[in-house]
């Protein structure tokens, strides 16, 4: 818009004080004769105003200006939050009148900015704001104006701007939310004990009290237990740790009449179980090479207690020497095998061989404990055949194989060990370094010397030595566990005989598969939830295809998938998860959750609209909060000045700035030299003339 104005200025000749003290003389040489009232004084006061005009030289200016638009600036927050209790379709509507209010103001450009969900930070409005302002000259802003529920996190002390803010909030002022706050949980549990989680349930906008609170607990997607909970007090909840692996526990507190929303009453928690130091016993039949590697690998684990013993002189040994003189100890057979033998995790047999050292009630009750739950290796040579063999006592019947009769058992010669077809897709022995990567290729690992033939019996064949023979045997007996390796020079890897080998890495496999951790399960189900994508992992060791994926999601919602298959006898599902809770997925004999975390923690933890977070900053700029319902009563939009109120009942203020551009400018002289000359001339006749009656 282009505008014309015109005003009177002055461009003295002289500098403004000389001016000044001209005037002054003046006014001095004036002052005697207007004392005595001398004829033609006024007329010389006259020339002399015409003098000091000329010298100031007036100008009649002319300006041509080109005013520019004052701008707006329109924040709308699109946060999870606004995504509750109708807040999105009030925040929608209310945008759109004041967009059309904004277009029916003259001199006023409406710019609009938006603050979207993202990140795990809360609600960042007022970045979107200082966006918005980076390219908005400050002398042209007339205001900013925020459709926001209130629940920001970034508000800074003060916007640094002389303009008002205004917050408008979709609902009604007084709003409850119930929301559930875990305190503190532990990210992992000893196996066998149990962990404490520290709950709080909270009714915001409600009078503190009230009526117990009932939590539903579920651990994995099992039966719910429930609780009573005191609301503003915090609940410890005790979780037994039964196995190891994450535990999925949801948390849910019952839904509070008239609360804003439910998303916040439920919580998740996830422990990961582990076991407490491992508790070995390794006994070696005889002093041979290998017994220190199996001692210093044992050794070398911090989370092992070991318990060792080598038997130096077996009961038939005698030569005589009095006891008193033996550097030895009495081999504490019934304290190990019968009074703390289920203290043991694990029992390690080096090259033991049954000469009556133990009594066969003992080595039943090694085969019980294995039945019941614990876990056996053993490493055995030429001492397994014979008639002192472990598998002629009644040890033998939780083995996974018998060594053939006679000399057929003893096998020498040099062969490089071979993952088995099956063992390509167990976990013990998928993706050694150095493994024949399929069942035709060789591996690159050191020659061994020596080993078993020997008949399975049970379990899986996932090694095989000489002659392709079986090597290791891994065997599930009852609810414990059996590895058997057929062959006493594993020890040759160690010391890098022919290159070595992973002597150290299988063995820890062969230790924590016994132990049953989760992650060398060879038949298993897994789910994760990462970065808004869940992944089902279905692993067997089975070369069949793998069975439909049944996946549930939080809200119930069921969905079935095909598995894409992949190496190591994996079979793997990946889909969106953005539903927050617990998800479900099973393949019809095994189940495996997952849980998915809010995405924006902070945008759930107060789900009311409030503006006490804004109100200092809206406060100090000089706007106003206002509720705006369902997103029709929005207050009136009016133009003030600067320097007038923005807000008052019923209406919120945007400033009238009149920023303005000089497009052109021309000066009229008012007293030009000529003319100036015959006025003072004229004045001066005239004033002499007077004088001179």
């Amino acid at each position: 818009m282009v505008q014309s104005l015109s005003s009177i200025d002055f461009a003295p000749v002289l500098p403004a004080w000389l001016l000044v003290v001209l005037a002054a003389l003046a006014a001095l040489a004036l002052l005697p004769a207007l004392l005595r009232r001398a004829r033609g004084a006024w007329w010389r006061a006259l020339a002399f105003l015409l003098i000091l005009g000329a010298i100031a030289n007036p100008r009649l200016v002319q300006q041509t200006r080109e005013t520019r638009p004052d701008i707006a600036l329109l924040a709308v927050d699109n946060s999870a939050s606004t995504g509750v209790a109708g807040r999105e379709a009030a925040i929608t509507a209310a945008r759109a009148a004041i967009e059309s209010r904004a277009g029916r103001l003259p001199d006023l450009e409406l710019r609009t900015v938006t603050a979207e969900e993202g990140g795990n930070q809360g609600t960042r409005l007022f970045a979107a704001i200082e966006r918005g302002l980076a390219d908005i000259p400050r002398a042209r802003l007339a205001g900013i104006i925020a459709l926001s529920d209130g629940q920001v996190h970034d508000v800074p002390p003060g916007l640094g701007i002389e303009a008002p803010l205004h917050f408008l909030l979709p609902g009604r002022a007084g709003e409850v939310d119930r929301r559930l706050r875990v305190i503190e949980a532990p990210g992992f549990g000893i196996v066998g004990r149990g962990v404490e989680l520290r709950v709080m349930v909270e009714d915001l906008g409600a009078p503190a009290g009230g009526a117990p609170v009932r939590l539903t607990i579920r651990r994995d997607g099992g039966a719910p237990r429930t609780e009573s909970v005191p609301p503003g007090r915090e609940h410890r909840i005790a979780l037994p740790i039964e196995r190891g692996g994450p535990s999925v526990i949801e948390i849910t507190a019952d839904e509070r009449p008239g609360e804003v929303s439910t998303l916040n009453n439920s919580a998740i928690v996830t422990v990961n179980g582990v076991r407490d130091r491992l508790r070995v016993l390794l006994v070696s039949g005889e002093p041979h090479a290998g017994e220190r590697t199996w001692r210093r690998l044992l050794k070398a684990d911090p989370n092992v207690d070991l318990v060792h013993f080598t038997i130096l002189r077996p009961p038939e040994k005698d030569d005589l020497t009095p006891l008193n003189e033996l550097a030895l100890i009495a081999f504490p057979v019934r304290e190990l095998f019968q009074q703390k033998l289920r203290d043991f995790d694990l029992i390690v047999f080096d090259r033991f061989s049954n000469r009556g050292i133990l009594p066969p009630q003992y080595l039943r009750n090694i085969a019980d404990h294995v039945r019941q739950g614990g876990a056996l290796l053993m490493s055995v040579g030429p001492e397994f055949t014979g008639a002192a063999s472990l598998a002629n006592t009644p040890l033998g019947a939780v083995l996974p194989a018998r060594p053939l009769p006679g000399s057929q058992a003893l096998l020498e010669a040099p062969f490089r060990a071979q993952v088995s077809e099956t063992g390509l897709r167990h976990p013990v022995t998928e993706g050694l370094t150095g493994a024949n990567a399929n069942a035709v290729a060789q591996a690159s690992w050191g020659r061994w010397y020596r080993m078993l033939r020997a008949e399975p019996r049970g379990g899986v064949n996932i090694m095989n030595g000489a002659e392709g023979n079986p090597l290791l045997l891994l065997d599930r007996v009852g609810e414990g566990r059996v590895a058997l390796l057929l062959s006493d020079q594993i020890w040759l890897w160690s010391r890098g005989h022919d290159g070595g080998g992973p002597q150290a890495e299988l063995l820890r496999r062969i230790a924590h598969w016994l132990m049953r951790e989760p992650e060398l399960e060879e038949e298993d189900l897994t789910a994760a939830i990462a970065q808004g994508r869940l992944t089902v992992t279905r692993r067997s060791v089975a070369d069949a295809p793998p069975p439909e994926i049944t996946v549930t999601a939080p809200d119930g919602t069921r969905s079935r998938h095909a598995p894409e298959r992949r190496e190591g006898g994996r079979a793997v599902v990946e889909l969106p998860a953005p539903r927050a809770g617990v998800w479900s997925a099973t393949d019809g004999t095994r189940t495996a959750f997952a849980a998915a975390e809010a995405a924006n923690p902070p945008e759930i933890a107060d789900l009311r609209a409030d503006p006490g977070r804004v109100q200092p900053v809206v406060q100090s700029s000089g706007g106003a909060a206002r509720w705006i319902g369902d997103g029709s009563g929005l207050p009136d939009i009016r133009r003030v000045s600067t320097g007038r109120d923005a807000a008052g009942p019923g209406w919120i203020g945007l400033v009238r700035r009149e920023d303005h551009t000089v497009t052109g400018i021309s000066a009229l002289p008012l007293l030009p030299p000529a003319l100036a000359l015959l006025l003072v001339l004229g004045v001066a006749l005239v004033a002499w003339r007077r004088e001179g009656r």
